[in-house]
């Protein structure tokens, strides 16, 4: 009979203690779904520091020697017209050479190739330029149709922007962002009659650059704006927060 009863009473311990452990885990399950989640804002307007500027030139001949002869002659005046405009010579870059067999083709009435005749040869090549004075560079892309009109077949590319100092200003706006978040969140807990406790998660959003007073559409991976001198970043960042 005792041994009845101590079984009994056993099971009944064992009943009381999982009611309690199954409570509080429930209860401590309820506490840490009380958070607050908030998304903080950096955001800062700058100039750009570096210029990329590129062009390109071409010369078509009948022989593969003459167009490089000719080519060489544009190089040459490409050069001196950019020294004569203050470019360092280790600021400029010519790209290795590209050509092409040119043919003129003709076709039947059906769309049958008639006849393919060989008209010469197209050779092409790039020249860029990347420098810290911006301005001066900028103004100096806008006079290349001086090259045009030197006899140049010179083909202008809109001028690149950039900033060297990107990872300095980008850990100074995501702290910029978590103090905003910060201060959202205490606002947030004070209005609820809440304490804000300890920061349980942090993510970093996509870090943009767009043109300043642009219409530019965000990215979802990020987007980075090279057409505009005038730029402004933005950087999101998210925090939760335990809430007692």
């Amino acid at each position: 009979m005792i041994k009845n009863n101590s079984g009994v009473i056993i099971i009944a311990l064992a009943i009381v203690i999982s009611a309690y452990l199954f409570s509080n885990a429930f209860q401590n399950r309820n506490k840490n779904t009380d958070t607050i989640s908030v998304t903080g804002l950096g955001k800062t307007d700058f100039v750009s520091d570096l210029i990329v500027w590129s062009g390109s030139f071409s010369r078509k001949s009948t022989t593969l020697k003459e167009a490089y002869a000719l080519l060489d002659i544009d190089r040459d005046k490409i050069k001196s017209y950019l020294a004569g405009k203050g470019i360092k010579s280790n600021e400029i870059v010519f790209s290795a050479v590209n050509f092409n067999k040119d043919f003129e083709t003709t076709y039947n009435e059906n769309g049958t190739l008639r006849q393919s005749t060989f008209t010469g040869f197209t050779l092409t090549q790039s020249v860029s330029i990347q420098s810290k004075e911006v301005n001066k560079i900028e103004e100096i892309s806008r006079q290349s149709s001086e090259l045009i009109n030197s006899g140049i077949e010179f083909y202008s590319n809109a001028p690149e922007y950039y900033y060297t100092k990107l990872a300095e200003l980008k850990i100074k706006m995501i702290a910029e962002a978590t103090k905003d978040a910060s201060t959202r969140a205490k606002s947030i807990a004070e209005n609820a009659d809440a304490k804000l406790g300890n920061l349980k998660k942090s993510d970093m959003g996509v870090f943009q650059i767009i043109g300043q007073n642009s219409s530019e559409d965000y990215s979802y991976g990020g987007s980075f704006n090279t057409q505009s001198k005038n730029k402004t970043a933005t950087i999101t960042v998210k925090l939760v927060y335990q809430v007692n």
